[in-house]
C-alpha cells in the first residue's frame, strides 16, 4: 500500500532542496502530487532558519524556498505541546504535525525519530524507504 499523507522532517526538505538525492525524489513525489505532503508552519520557520544558517541563504532566499514548499503541501495547524522527544524537543513538532494530520508516515534522517521506529501507527521510515513504495520514483 502506497502512503497518502507524509510528513517530511526539516532535514528531507533541506536537502532535498539542495541535492539530488533520495529527499529531492520524495520532494518530487509530492510535487507531482503522488503524497499530499503535511507540514506546519513550525517545520517551515526551521527550514528557513537552517537555510540561512547552514547554506547562507538570504531571509527572501530562503522565504521564497519555505513558499515554494508550501505550494505543493497542506498546511496543519498543531499545538505545541506534544513532549515525546526528551533528548531533542524540536523533533516533537514533527510527531505532532503528523498525529493532527493524520498521516501514516513520517519520512526523516534524524536518529531520533527513527529510533522510535512509529509513533501512534505513523511509521517513521528514511528518504530511501518511502522511494521504495514507488517504483521508478528515484528513475527520473
Amino acid at each position: 500500500m502506497t502512503p497518502n499523507f507524509v510528513v517530511y522532517d526539516t532535514n528531507i526538505l533541506f536537502s532535498g532542496t539542495g541535492w539530488r538525492g533520495s529527499p529531492y525524489h520524495c520532494l518530487q513525489l509530492a510535487r507531482r502530487g503522488e503524497v499530499t505532503l503535511l507540514t506546519c508552519r513550525e517545520i517551515l520557520v526551521e527550514f528557513q532558519e537552517k537555510l540561512q544558517v547552514k547554506r547562507d541563504m538570504s531571509a527572501s532566499e530562503a522565504t521564497r524556498a519555505a513558499v515554494e514548499i508550501l505550494s505543493f503541501s497542506r498546511l496543519v495547524e498543531i499545538s505545541n505541546t506534544l513532549r515525546i522527544i526528551a533528548d531533542d524537543p524540536d523533533d516533537d513538532k514533527v510527531l505532532e504535525c503528523a498525529v493532527v494530520g493524520q498521516a501514516e508516515y513520517i519520512v526523516s534522517g534524524d536518529h531520533h525519530l527513527l529510533e522510535l521506529g512509529s509513533y501512534r501507527k505513523i511509521r517513521i521510515i528514511r528518504a530511501v524507504e518511502l522511494l521504495d513504495l514507488f517504483p521508478g520514483a528515484a528513475s527520473e
